[in-house]
């Protein structure tokens, strides 16, 4: 199965813009900071980003990945 990882800035309480209809959140709407692209199964990837501290969404948005779970905040310092 193919996934991939969002880096997206996180503020507790702030809702995303996620579609229903698209079944995945509006990168652009919710100020993504980078991702690694689709990977096919077995594949793997890499990002360097320079971030701010502070809390971010990693999450799979491919459809319907985000809603089954496939997220985590992290925060940085």
């Amino acid at each position: 199965m193919v996934h991939e990882v969002v880096i997206l800035p996180y503020k507790d309480g702030q809702p995303l813009p996620y579609s229903d209809k698209d079944m995945r959140i509006d990168e652009e709407a919710a100020g993504h900071r980078g991702e690694v692209s689709e990977l096919q199964p077995g594949k793997s990837g890499s990002v360097t980003l320079d971030l701010m501290p502070g809390k971010y969404l990693l999450v799979c948005n491919i459809a319907g990945h985000y809603m089954n779970g496939m997220w985590e905040i992290v925060t940085l310092k």
